[in-house]
């Protein structure tokens, strides 16, 4: 069987369980157990090195309280569950398909002794010539009652455990399709927002790139032009950076939106130059650029 939980999935989990409530190391086993039903337990020499490199890291605080080591998750563990959301609904999903498999396992195994059972029972039978309804033959019919009536009770409770694995599973799909959904609704929002802003800003784009286009074609003493007309900026900016694809991070994709800027004033000053007039003039527009950006993504109150 694979493991219960893949490379660095372990550690996201015990983020997760100190991010409900501090906990001792135990507790945290306890509630890893409760988690699988009771199928699965990790051990101390699991757990324990775990949180002491969490705690390493930063992530946890250990305080000692009534002779035992209290975990509790620091702002960067927190920060860290933030930024793996995606990955930690992945995680909730596999350890309920876990369930399912070790409870699949377990009504196997138990199938399995039965039918060994059964076949000893048959070649004992054989064996004997003529069977006495001794004490032994009858302990031995007994033991074969009891293996199957528990046979019957753990196919019962592994059939329930399925059932409600599958339950579960559903309900982590829908709910990882929501916050899809969520995360594509905000980015949608915030590029409404820069594409409003971008279309606002249109003159001090505009002006950015005039300076550099005048200094490149009459000469570095020519002054340039004022602005640009607002509607040939906005039509500008408009298809500014269309073929970046929302990856549904709205931070990563205003940190693509902002490289995309960042190289594309980079070849512009390349390829065109940049003078001493038109460096203050870019200056005065990037921080007028930057205060509206910083006003459109501040929360409103």
């Amino acid at each position: 069987m694979p493991p219960v939980f893949a490379h660095g999935r372990l550690r996201l989990y015990l983020l997760k369980l100190l991010d409900e409530a501090p906990r001792h190391g135990y507790e945290v086993i306890r509630l890893l157990e409760e988690r699988f039903q009771g199928l699965y337990a990790p051990s101390a020499g699991t757990v324990y090195p775990r949180l002491a490199k969490l705690e390493a890291e930063g992530l946890v605080t250990c305080a000692n309280e009534g002779g035992r080591k209290v975990y509790s998750i620091t702002e960067a563990g927190r920060a860290e569950l933030a930024d793996r959301g995606g990955e930690l609904a992945d995680l909730e999903l596999e350890i309920r398909e876990s369930v399912s498999e070790l409870a699949a396992e377990i009504r196997d195994d138990v199938r399995g002794a039965a039918g060994a059972l059964r076949r000893e029972m048959r070649a004992a039978a054989s064996a004997t010539e003529t069977p006495v309804e001794d004490a032994s033959w009858a302990a031995t019919k007994e033991e074969l009652r009891k293996a199957r009536q528990e046979w019957k009770e753990q196919t019962r409770r592994a059939k329930d455990e399925s059932r409600r694995a599958r339950e579960e599973a559903q309900r982590a799909r829908r709910q990882a399709k929501e916050a899809q959904e969520r995360a594509r609704e905000e980015v949608m929002r915030i590029a409404g927002q820069l594409q409003e802003q971008f279309a606002k800003s249109g003159g001090v784009l505009g002006n950015l790139a005039g300076s550099w286009l005048s200094a490149a074609t009459n000469g570095p003493d020519t002054p340039a032009p004022a602005t640009v007309p607002e509607s040939a900026a906005a039509a500008a900016d408009s298809h500014w950076a269309e073929d970046l694809t929302p990856t549904g991070d709205p931070a990563r994709d205003l940190d693509r939106l902002l490289d995309r800027f960042r190289d594309d004033v980079r070849d512009a000053a390349r390829d065109h130059g940049v003078t001493p007039a038109g460096l203050a003039e870019a200056r005065a527009h990037l921080a007028a650029a930057a205060d509206r950006l910083a006003a459109t993504l501040r929360p409103s109150r």
